[in-house]
């Protein structure tokens, strides 16, 4: 359906620390990407790459969204599915910690990678500028009028060939006319079962928690943060969206602490409910019990929702998506100051749990983050604004391979999401309480592809336009593909369908997605340089001797082969071109693994044996294993090249994947 949006009025946020913006390149471009989301700066530093005349313009002078913002702790699913730039800005992370590669990270170490891509493709960027309106002709876009965030006077029309739409609301797209929609579609519209609402059991309240400011009274009214409106069966469709909040990134550094205070707006009454919890879990007293408290480099966190009553504000965002810039300031600041609020709460109110108030003295805001911006993130956690309704709308059958697209340009492995979209009041055995309804996390599947139909208008809608990020998808759909890695191969895709646009002189409705798929596996970095070779366990070239079995749990990719006892597994790269690699195997460090796995490196006259010592890899993050190195080599083209991994009777040994990387890459 077609939403008509309101006028633009006040810009939020800020420049990053490290992130230097300029305003360069007025005028007409090849290409305009409108956000610097994560996606809009791999967007705009492949076209560069490619030769397009590119312009980046961000909006909201915060670049890399939330991989910069606060979101440190990867949600990855399997990193089988991150591919091309994606997977070589988590590459560039690990450089700046000294391994192959890095999934957590702090903000600040985010926005360097990207300012280095930045100065790499040499990205103009124009900031402090949001769009205003977009002229039309026929259906194409043919220019947008952006106003300056301080003076909403001062315009600035900009052309372009094409144009990306890499914003996590939408604006350009909604603003060209493009089909979109708002919330939760019901079950029914496309055959889905966790779709509309969801009255379900995580992130929620133990039964029978009074939600009355006078306990038994319904006459005194519902504590703050509960609806009364009355919960609709499961599967109903409506306009709700899932809870946002901000990733929050503290220190217990004594050094680099600045100290939690209370805000100038602090309203102690937002938490009562939150007091209710506690005296319902009275075995839970650890901020762990109340929050996802991930450990970050450098002694910092990346904070997250968990539980019936956290940093999620449920119910507050519902305007968010149609609002004007100044209403979208006031949202943002709302959630800003009941999460600093919350951190105070926890910290000063003498009701809290001696034991959690103690354990949030420890920590504050870190000095070294957000430095023009009070150490507090600008970017708020938008999970899911407007979707596009494209040329192919994304299902949960995509998610769970009851269907697969015929046009596929990247792959998605997140479990089904959603936070949870509201909080009400149900009755249980004719008792009152508090529930959260709206939560869902279904995975047990396995990587995806994504349609190249899905970040694309309808034709008749409009002709030069790619959307990666607020991309056509239902809203369970919508819930697995979300995620930043995910969401920078998308930018990816769609930089390249715009130089095919242009090349061809086609709207992007005719790119051939197989052109994309060739650019990607030929030159996936954009930039020329030999690709890595990657050998699954399912490629035909594996061939195997013992009793291997496949499994699917904890793997690279749909499976890995598993023996306990004596085989080999051997895996045998195609090189087109000789060379020094780094070699790699996919390592899981799972219940029964042996001690001790033997790995073979042949290569004409090169035969060579490391052991990779379980105790000494670490795993760490949202993923199943790591890539562990075992050595450089010099394998030629010419010749017969594999990689043996050996069973043993010591315990379960992975036949997995095998990486290699030439030295241009692994530098």
């Amino acid at each position: 359906m077609k939403i008509k949006i309101f006028a633009f009025l006040i810009l939020f946020g800020s420049i990053i620390n490290g992130c230097n913006t300029s305003n360069e390149g007025i005028g007409t471009y090849d290409l305009i990407v409108y956000g610097s989301t994560s996606s809009g700066i791999i967007a705009a530093y492949t076209a560069k790459m490619k030769g397009l005349e590119v312009l980046l313009v961000s909006p909201d002078n915060h670049l890399g969204g939330l991989t910069t913002g606060g979101l440190g702790y990867t949600d990855i699913g399997n990193k089988y599915a991150i591919t091309g730039l994606a997977k070589d800005f988590y590459r560039r992370i690990g450089a700046k910690y000294g391994t192959f590669e890095r999934w957590i990270f702090e903000p600040h170490v985010a926005g360097e990678v990207f300012q280095d891509y930045i100065k790499e493709a040499q990205i103009p960027i124009l900031a402090g500028h949001r769009l205003s309106s977009v002229n039309m002709e026929g259906a194409e876009i043919k220019e947008i009028i952006l106003e300056n965030n301080v003076n909403a006077q001062e315009l600035k029309a900009l052309s372009a060939r094409v144009f990306i739409d890499a914003s996590y609301e939408g604006d350009l797209m909604a603003k060209a006319g493009v089909s979109y929609t708002v919330g939760r579609e019901s079950n029914e519209q496309y055959g889905e079962t966790y779709n509309g609402v969801q009255l379900r059991k995580r992130h929620q309240f133990p039964d029978f928690i009074d939600p009355y400011k006078v306990k038994g009274d319904s006459s005194s009214g519902l504590l703050w943060g509960i609806s009364p409106e009355l919960v609709a069966e499961d599967g109903t469709g409506d306009q709700k969206l899932q809870a946002y909040n901000f990733r929050i990134c503290l220190t217990n550094e004594a050094d680099n602490k600045v100290e939690i205070t209370r805000p100038a707006d602090y309203d102690s009454s937002r938490y009562e409910l939150l007091l209710r919890l506690f005296e319902a879990q009275p075995d839970k007293r650890s901020l762990n019990d109340y929050f996802i408290w991930s450990k970050m480099p450098g002694g910092k966190t990346d904070i997250n929702n968990r539980g019936g009553f956290s940093t999620d504000m449920i119910g507050m965002n519902y305007d968010y998506p149609e609002a004007s810039y100044e209403e979208r300031e006031a949202i943002v600041a709302m959630h800003e100051s009941y999460t600093k609020g919350l951190l105070y709460f926890y910290k000063a109110d003498p009701r809290v749990p001696e034991q959690l108030r103690k354990e949030m003295q420890e920590w504050g805001y870190p000095k070294d983050e957000y430095t023009d911006n009070n150490h507090w993130s600008p970017q708020l956690y938008v999970r899911e604004v407007r979707r596009m309704v494209g040329q192919t709308v994304m299902t949960q059958h995509h998610c769970q391979a009851k269907e697969v697209v015929s046009d596929p340009i990247a792959m998605a492995a997140y479990t089904m999401d959603s936070h949870n979209c509201q909080r009400v009041v149900v009755k249980k055995d004719g008792v009152a309480m508090v529930k959260n309804e709206g939560n869902v996390e279904v995975g047990g599947f396995g990587p995806y592809p994504i349609s190249y139909g899905a970040i694309i208008p309808q034709r008749a809608e409009c002709q030069n336009l790619l959307v990666p990020v607020a991309m056509s998808a239902s809203h369970i759909a919508y819930g697995s593909i979300r995620m930043e890695p995910v969401f920078m191969a998308l930018g990816q895709v769609a930089a390249l369908a715009a130089d095919l646009a242009i090349s061809n002189e086609t709207g992007v409705q005719e790119v051939d997605y197989r052109a994309i798929q060739q650019e990607i596996a030929s030159d996936p970095l954009s930039n020329g340089e030999v690709a890595e070779i990657l050998v699954d366990n399912t490629d035909q070239s594996v061939s195997a001797t013992g009793n291997w079995e496949a499994v699917n749990s904890h793997c690279y990719g749909a499976d890995a082969l598993q023996i306990m006892g004596e085989g080999m597994a051997s895996f045998k790269p195609s090189i087109a071109t000789s060379g020094q690699y780094e070699v790699y195997v996919y390592f899981s460090k799972i219940e029964g693994v042996a001690p001790v796995t033997k790995i073979g490196i042949t290569s004409g006259d090169l035969s060579a044996s490391v052991d990779i010592v379980a105790e000494e890899i670490e795993i760490i993050g949202q993923t199943s294993g790591e890539w562990v190195a075992v050595g450089k080599y010099q394998l030629n083209a010419d010749q017969t090249n594999s990689v043996t991994i050996y069973g043993n009777k010591e315990g379960l040994v992975r036949a997995d994947a095998v990486l290699l990387v030439p030295e241009t890459l692994a530098k």
